[in-house]
């Protein structure tokens, strides 16, 4: 299964369960192959773009002013205004401008500029600020690579109740980064950003319950997974639906799991693109050119394997077939997942 979000961690992308978030597949070998994976993927909480109203009156029109020029798109406006609020001490201003230079928004990246503006704002005590802080040091971006000094800063970060620091804190613990490997002090902080609604941190405490040995309690897991599901979290739509697919804490009923892959597949997640195409390949299910057509567009997302078994799906398929299939994947790429069917 594949942790969520990006996957245990504090950055907001998908990471693994590929191995159930970690998670990964079953159904037949293809799947099974994935069922696994979806396990692997725990999620990481990332970068939190945040803007809020400063209590100065003065400085709150700047900052406002900055907000309204941000959300239309004029970004060099939106620094402009920042920036002196910045120099000044304004903490909120701080942790913009830190976002602006850690993405290359409205400036060139740069992630030592990033991480000063990030440090000025998690001094003032910035949860936010606190919790990207700690995402550079664990990953070296615009300083040495240091995870004791990450985990000061999630700390930090996760006292003020951060679901995003609480989530990467549960993630160090869960991939041994920094620290001894340990899934039971993974529970609690994936818990505690769980229970706040973060669907990543309910994602990886899925994964958690699907492949921790003392911890092992699937009908938890499905329920966590859900949760995350039903926000819209492709990765924790991928891990549900291997759970339907192989009856692991639920009935097996393979329209449900169908469901739910067919959801992230349209998210562009490309584990759960190959995977129907498995199951359009195979079995009950079988449909030559609707197999073709999530393979193509799985290899075309980058994943690994699927142009192969498009290319020897076409031994049994007519010329007519492949041109049907070759253009739903054009129609079901160029509406960006939206027409698919």
């Amino acid at each position: 299964m594949i942790l969520g979000c990006g996957v245990p961690g504090g950055e907001r992308t998908v990471h693994e369960i590929t191995q159930p978030v970690n998670c990964e597949d079953v159904a037949n070998p293809e799947l099974k192959k994935y069922t696994l994976v979806m396990m692997k993927y725990i999620h990481m909480t990332g970068f939190v773009v945040f803007f809020t109203i400063f209590t100065s009156i003065a400085s709150a029109k700047d900052f406002d002013r900055g907000v309204a020029f941000y959300k239309n798109g004029n970004f060099s406006a939106a620094m402009d205004e920042w920036r002196p609020l910045a120099a000044q001490g304004h903490a909120r201003a701080q942790f913009n401008l830190g976002v602006m230079y850690a993405k290359g928004i409205g400036v060139l990246k740069d992630e030592a500029y990033a991480l000063h503006w990030y440090r000025l704002a998690a001094d003032q005590g910035r949860a936010d600020a606190q919790n990207n802080l700690g995402l550079m040091y664990a990953k070296g971006q615009g300083v040495l690579r240091d995870t004791a000094e990450a985990m000061r800063w999630y700390r930090l970060a996760a006292d003020q109740g951060s679901a995003d620091a609480q989530n990467n804190i549960g993630n160090m613990y869960y991939r041994g980064d920094g620290v001894l490997k340990n899934w039971n002090k993974a529970d609690p902080w994936f818990r505690l950003a769980a229970e706040q609604g973060h669907a990543g941190a309910q994602n990886n405490l899925g994964v958690v319950y699907t492949l921790g040995r003392d911890l092992f309690d699937w009908p938890e897991a499905v329920h966590w997974f859900r949760l995350a599901a039903e926000q819209g979290l492709a990765v924790a739509q991928y891990n549900l639906g291997s759970m339907y697919a192989k009856g692991m804490g639920v009935e097996r009923d393979l329209a449900e799991a169908m469901h739910w892959y067919h959801l992230a597949a349209e998210q562009g997640f490309a584990k759960a693109q190959y995977v129907l195409g498995s199951y359009y390949d195979h079995g009950e299910l079988k449909n030559v050119v609707v197999a073709h057509m999530w393979y193509n567009i799985a290899d075309k997302n980058g994943f690994e394997g699927a142009g192969k078994r498009r290319d020897d799906l076409e031994a049994e398929m007519t010329p007519e077939q492949i041109a049907t299939a070759v253009q739903r994947a054009k129609t079901c790429m160029s509406s960006n997942h939206a027409q698919c069917d």
